[in-house]
This record gives C-alpha cells, structure tokens and sequence, in this order.
C-alpha cells in the first residue's frame, strides 16, 4: 500500500533511513551521515516535508521524501522528489515505480507543472528505472558544499 506518512509517524522510518544512508556512504561526499533516529526526528519537525511509504501492514518497505514548490515561470507549482529508497530485499517488485506514479497522481490533483529530481551519477539501478519512466532534464546540477562533512 502507498500512502502519506504524517509527522506524528515519521520516527517508524529510522531503520530506512539508517539503510539508506549506509547504502549511500560511497556517493556522499560528506562523512557524517546522521542516524536514522535523528533523519527521522528532522522530518517529523519539519512541517514542509512531505512523505509517502510503501507498506505492507504495518512494515515500512520504501520512502519518498518530497516537496511542493513554486515555479515562477509559469505561475505554477511543481514537485520535487527529494529522496526515494526501497528496501534492498524488495527491490524488483515495482515499488519505486508505485511511489513515483503516486507522487504524479498528487501533481495531477496539485496541478504541479511538473515532477523533478536529482541522482547521482554512481546509482546505476535507479538511473536504469529512471530512465525507462521519465525523461532526462535538460538541466545542469550545481552545488555549492557549505558543509563538506555533512553534504551530498
């Protein structure tokens, strides 16, 4: 089952939140990815945040973390995917696809002009899903590291 994660909820995704750090320790170039307690803590407080899950009773298998914003050039709103993981175990099952099509169903409702997200270059098996169900952006990607301990 997809569906939203209130805030009150949001510390049942630790476990996820502490893999998915684990798993991401080869693309981060910071080297102080917080536990999965405090990841979850940050987005429970953060009234911004929006969350969906996918589930299975009460097992939490996947996440995505995303954000409702404004963009400026068409007077619209847009989504923005910040964070997709699915449990390794569960992967190949169509989870991240659920979530994806999911969040474009709340865009559609939302009106969002359209749906973005970022990847690193290293994850090789959500650029391959990717690729199939999206299109590349014709966007370049900058970042500025304030942090280079705690940054992507």
């Amino acid at each position: 089952m997809i569906a939203p994660l209130p805030p009150a909820e949001r510390h049942r995704l630790a476990p996820l939140l502490e893999s998915y750090a684990a798993e991401m320790r080869d693309t981060l170039t910071g080297s102080r990815p917080a536990s999965g307690a405090d990841a979850a803590a940050m987005l429970a407080a953060d009234l911004r945040t929006e969350i969906l899950v996918a589930s299975e009773g009460e097992e939490l298998l996947a996440f995505a973390i995303f954000f409702d914003l404004p963009e400026a050039v068409f007077a619209r709103r847009c989504g923005a995917l910040d964070d997709l993981f699915v449990r390794p175990d569960r992967r190949g099952q169509g989870l991240a696809r659920a979530l994806v099509d999911a969040l474009c169903a709340i865009g559609r409702e939302r009106r969002w002009s359209h749906l973005r997200w970022i990847v690193p270059e290293a994850d090789r098996g959500a650029i391959a899903l990717y690729e199939r169900i999206a299109e590349q952006a014709d966007w370049r990607s900058y970042v500025i590291r304030l942090d280079r301990d705690a940054s992507l």
